[in-house]
């Protein structure tokens, strides 16, 4: 079970070729997804125009997760596995995470495992948890948009196990999003989507709590974030990729003249335990590592988030709520404050700073099919202990503080909640899991993937150390914080921020 991906020149891609009247990159079938070009225009906006590659993948795939219940306890079943742009080899994955080109043998392969139990008549026969199309990242992708869906399958079913997958409860799989780089973006993607209740979370069901305990009511919310798209709306043009202006095409890539951001790469892989054995392919591979960051308050003791309601040019419906901060701090290095993220610097303060206010602190990697390294550091910060050390938190025309309950409901629908928050989201979920959870149980499931033959720690090491991603985290303080209860109260916040 691996995949070896090796980097070759973008024209020496087989089966990939330029397309002489769009000027993007696709395969020759018409199939899987094309490198095209991207010009947006966003007047009145810190950076008012520019140019990029992006991934257009109009098929829309399953993202999905099998449970069961053994004693009443929720238990998972992940696939180990090893994507060409992953920094570490195996991740866990989803029970399935395949493209429609995957699960229709496009590719001419074996069979996706388990796809059966997310069809139409499967879901009649047993219980859907959640079922519902998210977007995907709106930097990178074009409206790309995955079906998130987790079934329930009665205890009376067998299910067999096949080689790679394994069953872990629910709590050591959400305690293990404090390792970095284990669990895979797209199992996060699933479980936001899952009902909050579902992990034993102590926090109330959303009909426990009725909409005043909110700072905001949803229908206010949701006129906020229409106001906040008609305002934002970007002009999108697609382009030849040899017209993007500010990049060049080498041999090897396809890179921004000032090296910041991302290039486009071409890779050769051979895989075993895949269902198809080798494959060529283009992928983003980022500049630095991203960072994502949630500042958490109590207000009325009931936990809310400060989200950005964010425009990215690949989303379907202009914008979403994303994270309080989301980006990648070194590319904002030449720009003046005024033009930075809003709380950038706050976040990067207390993180090289007094770490006190830091509830969680991990690096989790971006899904590995598309993207080669990218990986983002996922931080929750305690707002009451920002503001008590002079930091300023407060709304803004693009920030609300919404209730966690608000956002679980929110992810029932296509289109509000982004990639990077549902990841966040989950971390907030692990942080509660890792209280409940002992450290002993916890590497139980790290022993069970290693009976399947997954990598050991040392391999795992190595590999980073090879690859140079090791150096941020080793040099990033212990995690600890993050097996701190989940959102510890804090000073009561009013609409102007926490006290």
């Amino acid at each position: 079970m691996h995949t070896h991906a090796e980097q070759v020149p973008l024209d020496g891609l087989d089966g990939w070729a330029v397309d002489a009247r769009t000027g993007c990159l696709r395969h020759r079938s018409g199939r899987f997804f094309a490198v095209e070009g991207l010009r947006v225009r966003r007047p009145g906006h810190p950076v008012p125009a520019w140019d990029q590659p992006i991934i257009n993948q109009p098929e829309t795939g399953i993202l999905g997760l099998l449970l069961r219940r053994v004693d009443g306890e929720p238990q998972v079943l992940v696939q180990l596995k090893a994507e060409p742009g992953n920094c570490n080899g195996i991740q866990l994955s989803p029970t399935v995470q395949a493209t429609r080109s995957n699960y229709q043998g496009v590719h001419g392969g074996s069979r996706v495992p388990y796809v059966e139990y997310f069809t139409a008549e499967a879901r009649e026969q047993h219980h859907v948890l959640c079922d519902v199309r998210q977007s995907e990242q709106g930097a990178w992708f074009l409206r790309k948009r995955n079906r998130n869906i987790a079934v329930e399958v009665d205890p009376s079913v067998p299910v067999p196990v096949h080689d790679g997958f394994v069953w872990l409860p629910l709590r050591e799989l959400l305690s293990l999003l404090a390792v970095d780089d284990l669990v895979n973006m797209d199992t996060r993607s699933v479980l936001a989507c899952l009902p909050r209740e579902l992990g034993h979370t102590g926090e109330a069901s959303e009909g426990d709590l009725p909409p005043a305990t909110s700072l905001h009511s949803t229908r206010s919310l949701l006129s906020w974030i229409v106001d906040v798209r008609e305002s934002t709306e970007p002009q999108v043009e697609r382009v030849a990729l040899a017209e993007l202006d500010g990049w060049r095409q080498g041999a090897w890539d396809l890179a921004h003249e000032s090296g910041r951001f991302f290039r486009v790469i071409g890779v050769r892989v051979r895989a075993a335990g895949r269902e198809v054995s080798q494959w060529s392919q283009p992928m983003i591979a980022p500049a630095h590592t991203g960072l994502v960051a949630f500042l958490v308050t109590r207000i009325d003791d009931v936990p809310h988030v400060l989200l950005h309601c964010r425009t990215e040019p690949g989303f379907v419906d202009t914008a979403e709520l994303a994270p309080t901060v989301q980006c990648a701090p070194e590319t904002y290095e030449v720009l003046p404050a005024e033009l930075r993220p809003r709380y950038l610097d706050l976040v990067l303060d207390a993180l090289s700073g007094d770490r006190s206010p830091v509830r969680f602190d991990a690096v989790l990697s971006e899904e590995g099919g598309r993207f080669h390294h990218a990986r983002t550091r996922h931080v929750v910060l305690d707002a009451g202990q920002l503001a008590e050390g002079g930091g300023e938190v407060s709304e803004g025309p693009e920030h609300r503080w919404v209730s966690v309950h608000q956002i679980s409901a929110l992810l029932r629908h296509s289109h509000y909640v982004n990639m990077q928050a549902r990841s966040l989201l989950v971390c907030l979920r692990a942080m509660d899991a890792m209280s409940a959870v002992d450290a002993m149980d916890a590497m139980s499931a790290v022993d069970a993937m290693d009976a399947v033959d997954a990598v050991d720690a040392v391999d795992a090491v190595a590999v980073r150390e090879a690859d140079g991603t090791r150096d941020d985290a080793a040099a990033r303080p212990s995690a600890a914080p993050a097996l701190a209860p989940a959102l510890a109260p804090a000073a009561t916040g009013a609409p102007g921020g926490p006290a």
